[in-house]
């Protein structure tokens, strides 16, 4: 049976179905990469940045991928930064679950700053491709690799921060400590929590692929516009990993790891783009989407340039209990939301 001729009831299922799987693996990777970070002595901001952050991406990645595949470059654009904004705004919901001080204050890491300036900066390129030329090699624009480029020069630049810092965060009462709660250990039982972690890694990435297919065929059967679809419900679908792992890793005490997860998520998720050119064989991906994918773009830049001002200026608590960014994130995803169910 083929996704394009299922019953509806049966793509339903299989969605629902996916959906769940998603989110329970995700729910189990928060506590698995929180133990490989004492483990390994990485830290919070690095592993929940890096590991976490690719692993709860991978059914995203399917997503774009298997769509660009099927031709449909909306889809898969629209999943990529569709999944950023929802994602970053999962952040701010995590803020009013933790109700000590504004979250961004209290998880203070030069780790999540320099993520942020570099996801900014993969945001941007996309445009710049798609204002230019439409030029390809192999059917793959140059800008794909510069954003593969420049996030594995990221990644050392991150680490060597961790290492040697150049700016410290003011320490304040509600500051919380990345402090390991396991001993650093290299033997079997680190062995045996990544074996879990990439167990769980090949489930979503299935389930990933299933969401893919469900979607594309309600698009052809419904006539629904792509970049609706793949803003609103694969990216959000696949991005509840993010909401579940930074949710837990907060009631777990696990800031820097909560916020790390959601900044690495979405600075691996830019990469979706980079796997969805590759897929796409119809020529640049930048230049097959329309307005509505850039609209998605541009919502997840600003959303995180206002998230990284949060980290920078660090308020304390605002008025509703939630740091002022906090607020303008949930404002500006639920205005971009309202305005794209309104067209």
């Amino acid at each position: 049976m083929s996704f394009a001729t299922a019953p509806l009831g049966a793509l339903a299922a299989i969605f629902a179905i996916a959906g769940a799987l998603i989110l329970i693996c995700g729910l189990r990777m928060t506590g698995l990469a929180d133990r490989i970070a004492d483990r390994t002595g990485l830290g919070e901001a690095l592993v929940g940045g890096v590991l976490l952050g690719a692993a709860t991406s991978l059914s995203g990645t399917i997503v774009s991928f298997t769509s660009a595949l099927d031709g449909r470059a909306s889809l898969a654009f629209s999943n990529a930064v569709g999944g950023i904004a929802a994602q970053t705004a999962f952040l701010a919901v995590a803020d009013l679950l933790y109700r000590r001080a504004n979250l961004e204050h209290a998880a203070a890491e030069l780790a999540n700053v320099l993520q942020g300036v570099v996801l900014m900066l993969l945001l941007a390129l996309p445009i710049l491709a798609r204002t230019g030329p439409e030029v390809s090699v192999w059917g793959i624009h140059p800008m794909s690799i510069i954003l593969f480029l420049i996030y594995l020069g990221s990644l050392r630049l991150v680490r060597d921060a961790r290492e040697v810092p150049m700016w410290v965060p003011v320490e304040t009462r509600e500051t919380r400590r990345d402090s390991p709660e396991e001993p650093e250990t290299g033997g079997q039982e680190t062995r045996a929590l990544l074996l879990r972690f990439a167990a769980l890694m090949l489930v979503m990435g299935v389930s990933g692929w299933l969401v893919a297919g469900v979607a594309g065929a309600a698009i052809d059967r419904f006539a629904l516009r792509a970049s609706l679809v793949g803003a609103l419900l694969t990216a959000v679908v696949t991005s509840l990993p993010e909401l579940v792992t930074t949710l837990a890793a907060v009631r777990r005490g696990a800031l820097q790891l909560a916020v790390g997860g959601i900044i690495g998520g979405n600075t691996f998720d830019v990469l979706f783009l980079t796997v969805s050119d590759l897929g796409y064989r119809e020529g640049s991906l930048y230049h097959a989407i329309g307005a509505d994918d850039l609209f998605w773009l541009a919502v997840g830049l600003v959303m995180t340039a206002v998230l990284t001002l949060g980290l920078l200026m660090r308020q304390r608590e605002g008025p509703a209990g939630i740091g002022l960014e906090s607020a303008a994130l949930l404002g500006i995803y639920g205005g971009a939301v309202g305005l794209q169910a309104l067209l």
